[in-house]
């Protein structure tokens, strides 16, 4: 039996916490980075999967602590051939984020699974999430 098909996206902390990059600027990054990749792979066959049940798609945000620490899990994705695409913020050039396209969750949880779910603290914002 198969594992679940799930979306991995790694989005850079300091963003938020060092450089003052908006919750917003740091959502679109993920956007992006998660729609480039599913259009890149879209012929995929765990892709297709993935976006045959869009009301059950599994993704997971996990949070890695700066752009070095993102340059790396990149280049550890590519030295064993784990589909992705590492977003690059233009005309900043700014790697923010890097999302794998799916993939069946025990084929790829090796190489992300040091990372912790992202968690945005909203301590220094006076907005109430609702």
């Amino acid at each position: 039996m198969s594992s679940q098909i799930v979306q991995y996206v790694l989005l850079r902390s300091d963003l938020l916490k060092d450089l003052g990059w908006s919750i917003g600027a740091l959502v679109a990054q993920a956007c992006h980075a998660s729609t480039a990749v599913l259009h890149l792979y879209r012929e995929d066959e765990d892709t297709m999967k993935y976006l045959d049940d869009l009301d059950n798609m599994h993704k997971v945000v996990l949070e890695v602590p700066n752009e070095d620490s993102l340059k790396k899990v990149a280049e550890k994705l590519k030295e064993n051939s784990i589909d992705h695409k590492l977003w690059i913020e233009q005309p900043e050039n700014i790697p923010t984020c890097l999302a794998l396209k799916p993939y069946p969750k025990d084929q790829v949880k090796k190489y992300v699974g040091k990372f912790k779910l992202y968690k945005a603290t909203l301590s220094s914002h006076s907005t109430v999430l609702s």
